[in-house]
């Protein structure tokens, strides 16, 4: 799909691989709604690149629904459809002195997995409603998963069980849509330099890196939205979840 004049709505865009990637979008010729609850911030992104933004919470539908609607209001159906917005809180499932980690545990899911999915079916009704394109496409949702769903760490229950959850229902979803011309992926990324990670002292972040094979660094969260960015472009691409990582797999601890 050629990303040129056709409207992409972004999650967690106000920050990290969200705001890359709606730079990138933008930067194709896309018209840019950027769904974050952190408004101010989404705000200053979308100025910056001729976007909107909404405040939305994607734990919850009526939000999603929503903020949905306004973006096409503003701007039009979306064809691509990016899910960045998430929480990545770590604790034991059984913790000191037998705490229980059940809350964050619920949390974790709405956010992440629930806000996941609120976002691919609101913007998947849209998608379908349209003309398909030359190609027979009609839209693009591309969800954001993490290594940590293979590769998860000691307190990361919660998380690596919503990003499994992301890309478990990536096939089948892409199965159920193909009809309708709606590619759905899932990118899992690996150790990127969002700032989740700028927070981190010096000599943590460098025990993380030591970890990366090549490139020996942190992911750069441009280099996340030209994988959005090359997804969209390729039409074969469908039904998987793409680990974009540097080779790294993540240490018990």
């Amino acid at each position: 799909m050629d990303i040129k004049g056709q409207v992409a709505v972004v999650t967690g865009g106000a920050s990290g691989l969200g705001a890359a990637t709606a730079r990138r979008l933008a930067a194709d010729g896309a018209r840019v709604g950027i769904l974050d609850f952190d408004a101010d911030r989404a705000a200053v992104v979308a100025a910056e690149i001729g976007g909107h933004a909404v405040h939305t919470d994607v734990g919850d539908e009526a939000s999603v629904g929503a903020a949905m609607a306004e973006v096409v209001a503003k701007l039009g159906a979306p064809r691509v459809a990016v899910s960045c917005a998430g929480i990545g809180p770590a604790a034991r499932i059984v913790g000191r002195e037998g705490k229980l980690s059940t809350d964050l545990f619920e949390q974790t899911i709405r956010v992440n997995l629930m806000g996941t999915y609120y976002v691919m079916s609101h913007a998947a009704r849209e998608m379908m409603a349209l003309d398909p394109l030359e190609t027979g496409e009609r839209g693009v949702v591309i969800n954001t998963a993490s290594v940590a769903f293979q590769d998860g760490q000691i307190g990361q229950s919660a998380y690596a069980a919503s990003k499994g959850a992301i890309a478990a229902m990536c096939l089948p979803a892409a199965r159920e849509m193909a009809k309708q011309g709606v590619r759905v992926m899932a990118i899992a990324p690996g150790l990127f330099n969002t700032p989740m990670m700028e927070g981190l002292p010096e000599e943590t972040t460098a025990g993380i890196v030591a970890n990366v094979p090549f490139p020996h660094r942190l992911g750069d969260p441009a280099e996340y939205g030209l994988m959005v960015s090359q997804i969209i472009a390729n039409p074969y691409l469908n039904g998987t979840t793409i680990r974009l990582d540097a080779g790294v797999r993540l240490p018990q601890r």
